[in-house]
């Protein structure tokens, strides 16, 4: 991200300081192909984050193809405020054998650093709540580093529950 993006989210995130102004305030919206480039930038800093590996090659490419396709139930986000894109969420329909229903998988929120702890996270996840239950879903399922404690007390507070389980990658190139 651009040393003046930094500094225009960090002014931005001064302003808005009070949760209260910040219900008014965030836009939470469809991705536009326009967007492809910040979401680059986003998905970089939250693989950071994650202290994972994030590869940028043809990304661009591929999300045009997925995130604009209707057909394909993958829905992406863009948290906006002010006219400044200050995050993401992506989530998609999932079955789950168990419980013999479907349910919304999260795959990614990310806020700005400068935006976190000011409600905008809350905002977010009742957005996604709302929509999981127009679809008639069971629930909303999502997954976060052990170490990510800020998320996981965030989650909890938000009355989600956790479960102890290994995630596998199976690269198949």
């Amino acid at each position: 991200m651009a040393t003046l993006r930094k500094e225009r989210m960090l002014l931005l995130a001064q302003r808005w300081s009070v949760p209260a102004d910040l219900e008014q305030s965030l836009v939470i919206r469809k991705i536009q192909r326009e967007n492809l480039p910040t979401l680059l930038e986003f998905c970089k800093a939250h693989a950071d984050l994650e202290q994972s590996p994030f590869d940028p090659m043809a990304k661009l490419e591929r999300w045009s193809q997925y995130l604009f396709n209707p057909g394909l139930g993958i829905y992406c986000w863009m948290l906006e405020l002010e006219g400044e894109l200050i995050g993401y969420a992506t989530f998609m329909r999932q079955f789950s054998t168990w419980d013999a229903d479907f349910y919304l998988y999260l795959d990614c929120l990310y806020l700005a650093e400068h935006f976190r702890g000011q409600g905008f996270g809350v905002q977010v996840m009742q957005a996604i709540k709302d929509y999981a239950k127009r679809k008639n879903y069971s629930m909303i399922q999502w997954q976060t580093p052990t170490f990510n404690h800020g998320a996981i007390a965030f989650y909890k507070r938000l009355g989600a529950e956790s479960k102890p389980k290994e995630r596998f990658f199976w690269d198949l190139s």
